[in-house]
């Protein structure tokens, strides 16, 4: 069958058949199921604590506990990520990240979130800096503002640059011949 052909056929069995696919319009007499008749807050007004915002917007990436997929290219956080803020730029590419930058979190909330991720006795352990200033709503405002265009190689410069400071680099991912297995 040319393709040209079948693509008119398969548009013509979509058009044809339209009681096959899922609506595309809510039925407005469709009531909602029980316990689910208050309209959804959105996260920005739930209130949640940072463990739940966690789980809610970073967890489905780097795991619950913060360890990371590395089959995914997500890095490990647990006992690391406090190591952006030992080198320069990485306290902006920490708020820049894509899925940071773009929670649905309000800027109070995502401070609040990176806070508590960095916190020497959570996830991030003593790879913060003893001295690391907490983030403030109006500062992940200002950082968040400005798009984060290539994230591999500003991360990969990053990593170079702990490296060049003889931070070890236990992320879980794979790196360069220069590692010499802190990435294990």
């Amino acid at each position: 069958m040319r393709p040209g052909l079948l693509f008119t056929v398969l548009l013509a069995t979509t058009v044809a058949a339209p009681g096959v696919h899922a609506r595309a319009m809510p039925d407005p007499s469709q009531t909602p199921a029980p316990g689910n008749e208050q309209p959804q807050i959105p996260l920005s007004r739930a209130g949640y604590s940072p463990a739940v915002n966690y789980q809610l917007q970073c967890a489905g990436c780097h795991l619950p506990e913060g360890q990371g997929a590395p089959r995914n290219d997500v890095p490990r956080m647990t006992g690391f990520v406090g190591n952006f803020l030992r080198v320069e730029g990485g306290r902006e590419f920490l708020v820049r990240v894509p899925g940071v930058a773009q929670a649905a979190l309000d800027n109070d909330q995502l401070a609040e979130l990176l806070n508590w991720i960095l916190a020497r006795e959570g996830m991030a352990g003593a790879s913060t800096p003893q001295d690391a200033a907490p983030y403030t709503g109006a500062e992940v405002a200002r950082i968040r503002a400005t798009r984060l265009h290539n994230l591999p190689d500003a991360r990969a410069r990053l990593i170079q640059r702990m490296r060049d400071q003889g931070i070890a680099i236990h992320d879980g991912m794979p790196h360069d011949n220069h590692n010499n297995g802190d990435s294990q």
